[in-house]
C-alpha cells in the first residue's frame, strides 16, 4: 500500500489505544467495527469513543493486547477498507519509554581493523539498512540490519571499513528516509554522511590540570574559535582555525603576547569556547566568508569542520581539535565546551526526527511541536533515550577530547533530573569539572518544578547558572539598551549591587538572594550575546568623553572579578571590545565579531589593571568563598550614603595573608572620603589606576578618599 492509497488513517497513540480517522467522504465516516491484523490473525477492536472532527469521524479504540513493533500491522473496517497502523503519540508515553529503554553503551559504530559493528536505536522502524560508501566513493553497498531487543538494529561486517562513509535507511509508517547516525564521531564536509574512523589513531594524553579546590576558584574567559585569531593583528599563522587557537607564543604589533599565551598570562583559569560540535550555517567547502556562532547543531559528537584545516579529511577536525585542547591544557588552562542539547537546527531534517518521529522533541497539548527555545523546537530531555543520548555525548567529549567542563546553552529547557545525572556522570570522571548553564525560565511544556532554571536552583546544587540579576544590576537591563545599572551611576540598583557583590546568597538571610551557595552564581556583565559592555555604555553616554566611559567599564568589570561567585569575562572585554553596536552578531561578518588585537595595544593599561585584580582575587580565599555560611560569617557592608558601597571582609586571616579586607566602590563623578571600619594602617592593593596583590600604597588615616568612578581594595 502506498501513502496515497490510504482510504483512512489509523494511529497507535498508546500501547492499548488506537485512534482511527475516517473521512466523512468515505462511507459517510461510519464503521461499526474495526479489526487489527497481525501475523495474519484478525483481532476486533473495542470502540470506546466516537467524535466528529471536521471532515473526519474520530474513533478511539482499545486493544487488550499490545501491538507488535518492528513490523507493519493493518487495520480493517467493516466495509473491507484497509490501512496500515501508523505510529502515533504512543512514542511519547512513559510505557513506551520504559519498554524500549536501551542501557547499552555501543550505539553507533564500533570499529576494529578486522570488523565493524553498527547499532541504531529505532524501535518503531519496520526495516533498516545501512549504506556503506567506499572512501574513494566509487562503490556503494547496502546491507539489511537485524532487529534486536529494545528496538536496536544491528549489523556486523568483517573487513576494514576505515574511512567508509555511511548512513542508515529507515522505513517508518511505510515511508523510507535516509539519516545520519546521531552517534557519528566524524562526518563528510557539511555533514552529509557519517564517516567511520579509528579513534585509536587520534588519542592524546591529557596534561595534569592545576589544582581547582572550589568552583569559585575558577575565572572563565569566553571566546569563539574563529573570533579568537581571525584578526590581522592576532599573530596567529592559522587564523580562525583550531590550529590557530592553540598557537602559543604569538605576539601582536607591540611585541607582547596575543592568543592563548596572552589569555594564560591574563590569569584566568578556564577558556570557554562557543560551540565546536558540527553545526549548520557555514559552508565547510566555501571560501570561509560565512560566519556563525555555532548554535545550529547538526551532529553532536562530530567536531565542526569549518575550524579544521581540511574539512574533507575526516581525521583533520578530530586531531586538530584534540591538539587545541591539549595545547591549552599544557599551558595550565582548562577548557569548557559550550553544548547545545536544547534544540536542533531544523527539526524536520534532523536525524532524531527521521529516526523516531515525535519522540525526541516536546509537543504541546494540541500535539504541536513546542518552541520554548525560540528556534522552532525543544529537545525532550526528560525522555529516557534522549537523556541517555545527552549523557552518552557528555561522556564521549570528556573521555575522547578531555574537556574540563560544559556550558549548557538554554539550560532552562532541560529537565532537572537530566542535569543532575549529567553532574553525577561528570563527577565520576572529574569532580573538579565545572558545569554552568543559562537557567532562563522558558515556555516549554514540562512542569515548572522540573525545569533546570534559576527558580529551581536549590534542586541543582552543584550546577552554576548565569546570574542575570548580577548582570542587570551592574550594567542595567540587557533588553533595554538605554537602561543604566549601578556602575552606570543609577543608585536605584544600589541594594541589588551589594547583594550580588556578596554572591547573591543573601548576606543577612537567604531570602535576600537567589542562590543557595556562591558556587552556583556565574557573575558577568558581558558575553557573546547582546551588546558588549562598551557598546551599551556608548549608547547611554553618547556625548561623554571616552575617559569617563572607560572608567565605568573598568568599574563594572572590577565588580565581576571581586564579587563572590564565579567570574565570567567575555574575550576582549578587558580592552573595551566593541561589535560596532551590533546586538545580535550570530552571523555578522568577521569585522564585527573578531577579537581586535590592536585594541589590546591601545588599552594595555586596562589589561594590566585587570591582571592585577585577578591576582588579588587569587591571592586570598576571602574573595572566593565556596559557601554561603562563610560569606555571612565574614561579610558586612559599611554604612555609607547611596550610591557608595563598602564591602567589609572581617577576620579572614585564616584564608590568606590579610586579616581584614575592604572593597570600596564609588560610581560617582567626585572624590569621596569614606571612613574605614578599623583605625590604624591599611595597605592599598587597588585604586582607580593600579592594582596588585603587593601593596601599591598605605594609609593611616581613618578616612580614605576614593577616586571618581572607581574601586579600591584595602587590606589590613
Amino acid at each position: 500500500m502506498g501513502l496515497d492509497d490510504r482510504q483512512f488513517e489509523a494511529y497507535l497513540d498508546e500501547l492499548h489505544v488506537i485512534t482511527i480517522l475516517l473521512p466523512k467522504s468515505y462511507q459517510n465516516g461510519i464503521s461499526n467495527h474495526f479489526y487489527l491484523i497481525e501475523d495474519g490473525i484478525r483481532h476486533e477492536l473495542q470502540i470506546a469513543e466516537i467524535i466528529s472532527l471536521g471532515a473526519n469521524i474520530k474513533y478511539i479504540c482499545h486493544y487488550k493486547s499490545e501491538v507488535q513493533f518492528g513490523e507493519t500491522s493493518w487495520i480493517v473496517d467493516e466495509h473491507g477498507g484497509v490501512t496500515d497502523l501508523q505510529i502515533g503519540s504512543v512514542i511519547r508515553t512513559p510505557e513506551f519509554d520504559q519498554r524500549f529503554y536501551y542501557e547499552g553503551n555501543d550505539l553507533g559504530v564500533t570499529y576494529t581493523p578486522q570488523r565493524i559493528s553498527l547499532k541504531l536505536w529505532a524501535p518503531t522502524a519496520t526495516s533498516v539498512r545501512v549504506k556503506l560508501l567506499s572512501p574513494n566513493q566509487d562503490s556503494a553497498e547496502e546491507y539489511v540490519m537485524n532487529r534486536n531487543k529494545k528496538g536496536v538494529w544491528f549489523i556486523e561486517r568483517k573487513g576494514d571499513y576505515e574511512l567508509y562513509h555511511y548512513s542508515f535507511l529507515i522505513c517508518i509508517n511505510q515511508s523510507w528516509r535516509e539519516v545520519i547516525d546521531p552517534y557519528a564521531v566524524s562526518a563528510t564536509a557539511n555533514g552529509k554522511m557519517g564517516v567511520i574512523v579509528n579513534l585509536e589513531k587520534t588519542r592524546m594524553a591529557k596534561p595534569n590540570p592545576p589544582s581547582l579546590k572550589h568552583p569559585t576558584d575558577a575565572i572563565i574567559y569566553e571566546t569563539h574559535i574563529r573570533d579568537f585569531t581571525i584578526h590581522p593583528a592576532s599573530g596567529a599563522s592559522q587564523k580562525g582555525l583550531y590550529l590557530g587557537a592553540q598557537e602559543a607564543g604569538t605576539c601582536g604589533e607591540d611585541g607582547l603576547p596575543t592568543g592563548i599565551t596572552y589569555v594564560y598570562e591574563l590569569g584566568v583559569t578556564h577558556v570557554e569556547f562557543l560551540p565546536f560540535h558540527d553545526f549548520e550555517g557555514i559552508d565547510e567547502l566555501g571560501d570561509k566568508e560565512d560566519y556563525n556562532w555555532g548554535y545550529n547543531p547538526l551532529h553532536f559528537n562530530v567536531p565542526e569542520g569549518s575550524y579544521s584545516s581540511n574539512a574533507k579529511d575526516p581525521y583533520a577536525r578530530i586531531i586538530e581539535l584534540k591538539k587545541m585542547i591539549q595545547s591549552i591544557q599544557t599551558l595550565g588552562l582548562r577548557v569548557i565546551m559550550d553544548v547545545v542539547y536544547n534544540h536542533v537546527y531544523i527539526r524536520e531534517q534532523s536525524s532524531f526526527e527521521k529516526i523516531l518521529p515525535g519522540y525526541y522533541f516536546r509537543h504541546d497539548h494540541h500535539g504541536m511541536p513546542s518552541n520554548g527555545t525560540g528556534v522552532g523546537n525543544d529537545i525532550a530531555s526528560e525522555r529516557l533515550m534522549v537523556r541517555k543520548f545527552i549523557l552518552d555525548s557528555i561522556r564521549f567529549w570528556m573521555t575522547e577530547y578531555h574537556v574540563d567542563g560544559f556550558r549548557f546553552d538554554l539550560m532552562g529547557i532541560i529537565d532537572i533530573e537530566t542535569m543532575n545525572q549529567v553532574r553525577k556522570l561528570v563527577d565520576e570522571m572529574d569532580d573538579t569539572a565545572i558545569i554552568l548553564g543559562e537557567g532562563w525560565d522558558l515556555n516549554t511544556p514540562i512542569s515548572p518544578d522540573d525545569k533546570a532554571n534559576i527558580r529551581n536552583q536549590k534542586n541543582l546544587p552543584r550546577i552554576a547558572q548565569f546570574n542575570d540579576w548580577f548582570r542587570d544590576s551592574i550594567k542595567g537591563s540587557t533588553f533595554n539598551l538605554y537602561d543604566r545599572g549601578y556602575c552606570f551611576g543609577n543608585d536605584h540598583y544600589h541594594e541589588a549591587a551589594m547583594q550580588v557583590l556578596a554572591g547573591s546568597v543573601g548576606i543577612e538571610k537567604p531570602t535576600q538572594g537567589i542562590f543557595t551557595e556562591p558556587i552556583q552564581t556565574v557573575n558577568y556583565v558581558e558575553s557573546h550575546d547582546n551588546h558588549t559592555l562598551w557598546d551599551k555604555l556608548s549608547c547611554c553616554y553618547q556625548n561623554s568623553e571616552y575617559a569617563m566611559i572607560e572608567k565605568r567599564h573598568r568599574l563594572a568589570t572590577s565588580m565581576v572579578v571581586l564579587a563572590q561567585g564565579i567570574p565570567f569575562l567575555h574575550s576582549g572585554q578587558e580592552f573595551f571590545r566593541s561589535k560596532n553596536g551590533v546586538g545580535n552578531s550570530y552571523r555578522s561578518p568577521d569585522e564585527v565579531n573578531w577579537l581586535d588585537w590592536s585594541k589590546k595595544v591601545q588599552h594595555q593599561d586596562n589589561v594590566d589593571y585587570l591582571k592585577g585584580l585577578i591576582k588579588i582575587r587569587k591571592s586570598h580565599q576571602a574573595f572566593r568563598f565556596p559557601t554561603a555560611k562563610e560569606i555571612r560569617q565574614h561579610s558586612s557592608f559599611l554604612t555609607l550614603e547611596k550610591p557608595l558601597i563598602g564591602y567589609f571582609l572581617k577576620d579572614v586571616g585564616q584564608y590568606g595573608l590579610w586579616n581584614h579586607i575592604v572593597v570600596l566602590i564609588n560610581p560617582m563623578n567626585d572624590y569621596i572620603g569614606i571612613q574605614l571600619p578599623i583605625s590604624g594602617e591599611w595597605h592599598v592593593l587597588a585604586n582607580g589606576t593600579a592594582s596588585s596583590p603587593v601593596p601599591i600604597g598605605e594609609t593611616s588615616h581613618i578616612r580614605y578618599f576614593i577616586e571618581p568612578i572607581s574601586v579600591a581594595v584595602l587590606v589590613k
